[in-house]
C-alpha cells in the first residue's frame, strides 16, 4: 500500500451501493480554551466540521455524537446537541448522510429514575429528529445503573420507538467500550440479552432500521444478523435507509477487530458498518467498499485486511481509550493542527502505544504527507515532558 491510498477523491463519489457505511467521527478540541477538567467541552468547530466533510467527500456516512466523539468521556450533552445541529446543517448543504446519537447523558451518573431516563431519551431524540438526522438510540449508563430486568428494557424501548418519526438504529455497546454498560438489555448473560434485544426489534420492526453491535465477538454478531434479517420488515429503495436489497433489519458492525470478514459476509448475508475505526481509515474503507460495489470481494479484502493490525492496536484494552489513537492519526494526517483532546484524553495512551500507531498507519499509506506526520511525531515526547531517545 502506498501513500497514494490516502489522497482525497477529486470529486465527491456516490454513496456505496452494496453496503451502508458510517464512520463514527471524532471531535477536535479547542486547544486555547480555558476549560477545567470536567467542565463544558470546548470544540474547534471549523476543524471538527471540516473533518465531517472529509468523510462525506469519500462517500461515507457520518455517525455523529457517538462514543468516538467522546460522549460520556468529555463531550457533554450541551456540546453534543450543538454538534448535531451544526453537522446536520453541513450534511444538508452537501447531501451527506448523517446519523446522530441520542442517549441520556444529560442526567447524573447515578440516581436517575426510569421516568427521568425516558424523558432524557425523548429530549435527545427530538434534537436529532428536528435536525433531520437519523437517530441512533444509544445505550444508557443510567438505565444500566438501575439494574432493571428485560421487561423494563422492552417497555422503555417500545415507548420510544412508537414515537420516532423515522426508523432508528439501536446501539449495543459492550462493556469493553464502556464498563458502565455491563448487563445491558437486563442481563449479564449475552444469550439472554440477545433474546431481549430481538424481542424489542420484533415488537417494533417498522421503527428499527438496524442494530449496531459493538461486542468484539464475530460469531455472536453473525448469529444475531441472521436472526435480524428474518425478524424485520423487508425494506425497499423508497424506505428509510433502504437501497432495494430487500433485507430485513440491518446489522451494523461495530466490531473494530473483525470488520473485513463481517462486512464481506457469507452465503447467508453480511453486516453493514458503523465503525469508529473508519474515522482514520476513511480513504481505505471507501476504496474497499467500492470494490464490493464492483463485484470484487477479493479486492475488498485485499484493501481492508491489512488495516486490521492498526485497528487492533488502536482498540486494545482498555478499549474505551481508542479515541486517543484516532485523534493522534487525524493530527498526523493534517486534519487538525494539534494533539489536544476534550477532557485531556490525549494522555490516555502511552508514548510507546502512540509510536506504534504511527508506524502501522505509515505502512498503510494513511498519511497524505508522511514527512509532516514524522515531524509531528518527533515533537510528541517533548509535549509529554520526555526527551526523545529514538527516531520514530
Amino acid at each position: 500500500m502506498t501513500a497514494s491510498a490516502a489522497e482525497p477523491p477529486t470529486g465527491a463519489p456516490p454513496r456505496p451501493r452494496s453496503r451502508t457505511v458510517f464512520a463514527a467521527a471524532h471531535v477536535v478540541a479547542d486547544p486555547h480554551a480555558d476549560t477545567p477538567p470536567g467542565g463544558p467541552a470546548a470544540l474547534d468547530w471549523d476543524a471538527t466540521l471540516a473533518f465531517r466533510h472529509h468523510l462525506w467527500a469519500h462517500g461515507l456516512g457520518v455517525a455523529e455524537a457517538m462514543d468516538t466523539a467522546q460522549r460520556g468521556m468529555g463531550l457533554d450533552w450541551a456540546g453534543a446537541a450543538e454538534l448535531i445541529r451544526r453537522s446536520a446543517a453541513e450534511a444538508r448543504a452537501v447531501g451527506g448522510r448523517l446519523a446522530c446519537g441520542a442517549g441520556t447523558d444529560q442526567l447524573p451518573a447515578i440516581g436517575a429514575t426510569l421516568a427521568d431516563i425516558r424523558a432524557a431519551y425523548e429530549e435527545q431524540l427530538a434534537v436529532a429528529e428536528d435536525a433531520g438526522a437519523q437517530p441512533v438510540l444509544m445505550a444508557s449508563r443510567q438505565l444500566a445503573a438501575l439494574g432493571a430486568g428485560p421487561d423494563t428494557y422492552r417497555e422503555l424501548y417500545g415507548h420510544l420507538l412508537r414515537q420516532t418519526s423515522r426508523p432508528v438504529i439501536l446501539h449495543w455497546l459492550g462493556p469493553m467500550f464502556d464498563p458502565a454498560l455491563a448487563g445491558y438489555w437486563g442481563s449479564p448473560d449475552l444469550d439472554a440479552a440477545t433474546e431481549t434485544l430481538l424481542a424489542i426489534v420484533a415488537d417494533n420492526s417498522r421503527a428499527v432500521d438496524g442494530v449496531k453491535v459493538s461486542l468484539l465477538d464475530a460469531a455472536r454478531e453473525v448469529g444475531l444478523r441472521r436472526r435480524l434479517k428474518a425478524t424485520g420488515v423487508a425494506r425497499g429503495a423508497s424506505d428509510e435507509g433502504g437501497d432495494g436489497r430487500g433485507e430485513g433489519v440491518r446489522c451494523y458492525t461495530g466490531d473494530d477487530f473483525h470488520y473485513p470478514e463481517l462486512i464481506a459476509g457469507d452465503e447467508h448475508g453480511f453486516s453493514d458498518a458503523l465503525l469508529g475505526v473508519f474515522d482514520p481509515l476513511a480513504p481505505l474503507a471507501a476504496q474497499a467498499v467500492r470494490r464490493l460495489d464492483a463485484g470484487d470481494p477479493a479486492g475488498f479484502r485485499a484493501v481492508l485486511d491489512p488495516t486490521v493490525p492498526l485497528a487492533r492496536h488502536l482498540f486494545q484494552a482498555p478499549t474505551r481509550y481508542y479515541k486517543t489513537g484516532v485523534v493522534l492519526l487525524a493530527w498526523l494526517a493534517g486534519h487538525q493542527s494539534h494533539f489536544t483532546m476534550v477532557g485531556g484524553l490525549q494522555s490516555a495512551r502511552s508514548l510507546a502505544h502512540l509510536r506504534r500507531a504511527h508506524e502501522l498507519a505509515t505502512a498503510l499509506g494513511l498519511f497524505p504527507d508522511p514527512d509532516l506526520a514524522a515531524a509531528r511525531m518527533r515533537t510528541l515526547p517533548a509535549g509529554c515532558g520526555a526527551e526523545e531517545t529514538t527516531t520514530p
